[in-house]
């Protein structure tokens, strides 16, 4: 079955605002890689692998965000006789398996960041790096085969039936039950590693647990867009849903992260990037 998107056909406006969202989607990525590649210094030793990891995200969230909107642009035509771009005859379908490709890559990434920003045991890592890539992992494995079904809406007027809706929800929830495995194992390791950092520390990890929280619940809205608005504003919603929830689920994330990290660097390393390099300037003059 096709993704819902491939259904409709859209104003100049609709078109216009799926293609800007995907592209602002890359264009923050590239900004954000430039970004942490500068930063990587800024942090203490310990730290960098956090800032490195964010480097692969965006990587990887770039290249295939970019492949994402080729897909969108390619798979509609603006139709003279109406005004509305439809689906190119002989074209490939949208389709957002792009996205899962990238979630793929980037959740297990994305969970191992914070691990490295953190006090742990070498054992107490192990388990819980396992644990994120499990879950994480197959979060987006079964979501990703729930999407195979999303065209089958309440009623069946866009095809596939009751069977096919109980397996978009099946498969769904499915995918549900891991991401709250993920949300209550990142709560926890926040919410323990927070009583041994300085108190601007602990401040940034209480916003990355909120910001986690938000941005991550955006990702079941948009996987049930087909039901809850199945028309072109709701491909219009989606997108725009996942934009918002990758941007700040990634490059958001990891600026805190990176924020964290510096503060951990000061405070209980005695490591000033600024003081640092100011040093080593005036040894060079």
């Amino acid at each position: 079955m096709e993704s819902f998107e491939n259904f409709y056909a859209y104003t100049p406006m609709e078109y216009f605002m799926v293609a800007h969202t995907l592209t602002l989607g890359f264009a923050v990525m590239l900004a954000a890689l430039i970004y942490f590649v500068l930063t990587i210094r800024t942090v203490a030793p310990r730290f960098r692998i956090s800032s490195i990891l964010s480097v692969v995200v965006m990587v990887s969230a770039f290249l295939i965000l970019f492949a994402q909107t080729t897909s969108w642009t390619n798979a509609f035509v603006l139709d003279d006789a109406t005004g509305l771009y439809v689906k190119a005859a002989g074209a490939d379908g949208f389709t957002n398996g792009y996205r899962y490709l990238n979630w793929l890559i980037d959740v297990p990434m994305l969970l191992f960041q914070i691990l490295f920003v953190v006090d742990l045991t070498k054992e107490r890592r192990v388990e819980l790096r396992n644990w994120f890539w499990f879950s994480g992992t197959m979060m987006i494995v079964t979501g990703y085969i729930g999407q195979f079904f999303e065209s089958a809406n309440i009623d069946g007027a866009m095809g596939g039936g009751a069977a096919a809706l109980a397996s978009f929800l099946i498969w769904g929830t499915i995918s549900t039950l891991f991401f709250f495995h993920v949300l209550y194992l990142m709560n926890k390791l926040i919410a323990e590693s927070r009583e041994n950092m300085s108190e601007r520390a602990s401040g940034v990890f209480g916003n990355i647990w909120w910001l986690f929280l938000v941005s991550w619940m955006l990702y079941p809205g948009g996987y049930l867009m087909p039901l809850l608005l199945p028309n072109a504003a709701g491909v219009v919603g989606r997108q725009l849903t996942y934009t918002v929830a990758d941007v700040s689920s990634k490059v958001i994330y990891g600026i805190l992260l990176t924020l964290a990290a510096q503060y951990r660097s000061e405070d209980e390393y005695d490591y000033k990037y600024d003081e640092l390099t100011g040093a080593a300037a005036a040894a060079g003059d």
